[in-house]
Parts: structure tokens; C-alpha cells; sequence
């Protein structure tokens, strides 16, 4: 997989306690990396990273990306090959409550891991994750492409918006012509898949309500939004992060990761399908609150497809299946690493059924 890539390379992850950042890492290590993550402490219970007991299969250090000082400490002494930055204020409803934080951590934060890398000579390639929420959102009828506007209605959106901004900025002003590492920004959103217990999110709330034998309550029942399992785009950053180390600056762009158009649905649509494959779960509307989210949003991923010869694997219902059985394996009390790295396996190997990108 990746051309072998990864093997024995030695990668920084921030935000590895996260959902995302778990499930990268333990892909990452079953690909033959050394891996540091570095990281808060995880902010749910229960959580990917404790569920797969991450702490066991990498190096950990517990900190905060605003610590400048400790976090350039870390970077130098692991000496990593190439960066994966996850670590964010991820929530957009929390972004209303917590402003000040959202971009700190999302903008100043991101400055000080890019700062971070410049400082580290060994640094080779920086996978800088943001997401699909990052474009000036006019709801129109298609998927955005990555020369679009930034912008963003709520303070998370906008964050991201200026993240990518700022990555542009800084890619230009101190990354190109002088023998730096390579850097690329990758966008994407409504990511779906086992182990993900973030509040706000319309499948871990349904798993939630299912397993509680409440009802399941969705605000915004008509909103439009592409749904791709987890597996997707971190194949995205993975081969991203293949193309950076082995072709430096001429990958070193922004890019969309999303599901193919089919896998574009109704907030409603993903409900029942959970409740489908759960086998039981009853919804009903809840009254909205005040407070501004997008009714429609898309990606377009035709980059991806032709520079990086990336394409989605899994259609929305084979993402919302796998989501659901994975988290019924947890509820059944089952060891959770073994049936991830399952999940990874199979995906790998639809991947070489479905398309042979990154594989040689």
C-alpha cells in the first residue's frame, strides 16, 4: 500500500486521540510506521483512542499544539520524517460558545506545528488537515473546487477558512525554493465511522439514543450533506502524504476528499439507514435552536481523482453499514483493535478491487 511508503518512516501526528487521528495512526502502525502522536488527552468517553488502547501501539505525548515551546521540543527531538496535522477545535456549534479558542487553536495553533516542522530539518512533507467547511458556502447546487473563496458563516468555518489562507501564505513566504519540507492542505467533512463519540454528530447521537432506548432527535432533518466512512479521506492524506515525500513541491496544493455523488444525502435519509442496520431506533424532529448551520454543502474531488489518482471506494451505505456494525461490536463488549484493523484490511483491499491508486 502507498508504494511502501511509510515503512520504518518515523511520522508526527497532532491530534492523535481524536477519532480521525486514531484511526490514521493505527493504519499508520499496521503499515510499518514509527509514530508520535501528540495530542490533548481524549474529550470523550468512551473514545476511539482508549477503545483501541493507541497508547500501546505508539509514542504519546499529551500537550497542547499552544505550547509552542514543548511542541517544537517534541518535533525536534523525534526527528519525524513527514507531519500530519489533526489537532483542531472540531465542533462548529462549539465555536459559537467558544470563539476565542476555536481560533486559537485552529489558526495559531496550526502556525505553531507549521513552525514547528520549518525548525526540524528532517521534515520532508506536512499533510495539513482542514475541512470541506472552509469555502465561502452560497449553498449552491455543486461541489466547491479548491480554487474557490475561503470564508465560513460560524467562527469554526471561518477558522478554516483562514487556516487555509495562512497555509497558502506560509507555504509561499518560507517553504518554496529553500530546500523545505512540502506542504498540502486537505479538505474534507461529514466523516463517518466507528468510534466517534464527538458531541453534535448526527451518527454518534443516533448510536447513543438507540443504546439508551431513547428517540432520536435530529435538528435539521432536510440538510444535504456528503457522507464518506473515515477510511476515505485518510486514504486521501495517506496517498497525499506519499506523493509529498516522494515528489516534494509539485503535490504540495489544497485538496478535496469526498464521496462520489451518489453518496450525497438527507440528514433524515442517514437517520433511518442507522437505525435500518441497527435493527431498531425510532427518530423524531427536534425543535431547531437559533444558531446558523449550512443546509447545503458539497465537494468537488475531480483534482484529487486526476493529480493524485484518488477516487472513493465505499458508497454511503456501505459506510453507514460498516459505521453501525463497528459500533455494535463495541456495545457487544468485543476487542475493538482487532475488528478495526479488520476494517482497514478489507478497505485495502476494495481499494485494489476498485481502482489501483497508490499501489505498485
Amino acid at each position: 500500500m502507498f508504494n511502501n511508503i511509510y515503512k520504518n518512516k518515523r511520522v508526527f501526528i497532532t491530534g492523535h486521540t481524536g477519532f480521525k487521528g486514531s484511526w490514521l495512526t493505527l493504519w499508520l502502525k499496521s503499515l510499518g510506521a514509527e509514530v508520535l502522536g501528540y495530542s490533548l488527552e481524549p474529550n470523550t468517553n468512551p473514545s476511539m483512542f482508549e477503545a483501541l488502547k493507541i497508547e500501546n501501539i505508539c509514542k504519546n505525548k499529551f500537550a497542547n499544539i499552544l505550547d509552542r515551546e514543548n511542541l517544537e521540543k517534541t518535533i525536534k527531538e523525534f526527528q519525524p520524517n513527514i507531519v500530519f496535522h489533526l489537532a483542531a477545535q472540531p465542533l462548529v456549534r462549539l465555536s459559537y460558545s467558544e470563539p476565542i479558542l476555536t481560533y486559537e487553536t485552529n489558526v495559531i495553533g496550526t502556525l505553531n506545528v507549521l513552525e514547528a516542522a520549518r525548525k526540524c530539518n528532517s521534515v520532508e512533507a506536512f499533510v495539513n488537515v482542514t475541512t470541506d467547511k472552509c469555502y465561502e458556502n452560497h449553498e449552491i447546487n455543486r461541489g466547491y473546487k479548491e480554487d474557490e473563496p475561503m470564508g465560513g458563516y460560524d467562527m469554526y468555518s471561518s477558522s478554516k477558512g483562514c487556516v487555509e489562507i495562512m497555509s497558502s501564505s506560509y507555504r509561499r513566504s518560507f517553504l518554496e525554493n529553500n530546500n523545505s519540507y512540502a506542504m498540502a492542505t486537505a479538505r474534507a467533512g461529514n466523516v463517518i465511522g466507528g468510534g466517534d463519540w464527538a458531541l453534535d454528530r448526527l451518527i454518534p447521537d443516533c448510536i447513543k439514543s438507540i443504546n439508551e432506548n431513547k428517540k432520536i432527535e435530529i435538528r435539521n432533518p432536510i440538510a444535504i450533506r456528503p457522507w464518506q466512512h473515515v477510511l476515505e479521506p485518510l486514504s486521501g492524506y495517506l496517498l497525499l502524504g506519499q506523493k509529498l515525500l516522494e515528489n516534494g513541491n509539485k503535490y504540495a496544493q489544497g485538496y478535496n476528499f469526498g464521496p462520489c455523488e451518489e453518496s450525497v444525502l438527507k440528514v433524515s435519509e442517514v437517520a433511518e439507514k442507522v437505525c435500518k442496520y441497527y435493527g431498531r431506533g425510532e427518530i423524531v424532529i427536534h425543535k431547531k435552536d437559533n444558531l446558523h448551520e449550512a443546509g447545503l454543502l458539497m465537494l468537488n474531488i475531480e483534482k484529487a481523482e486526476k493529480v493524485l489518482n484518488w477516487t472513493p471506494t465505499y458508497t454511503a451505505d456501505v459506510a453507514i453499514q460498516k459505521t453501525v456494525e463497528w459500533y455494535k461490536k463495541f456495545y457487544n463488549g468485543e476487542k475493538m483493535l482487532d475488528y478495526t484493523l479488520n476494517q482497514i484490511k478489507d478497505y485495502e483491499e476494495n481499494i485494489k478491487w476498485n481502482k489501483n491508486y497508490a499501489i505498485k
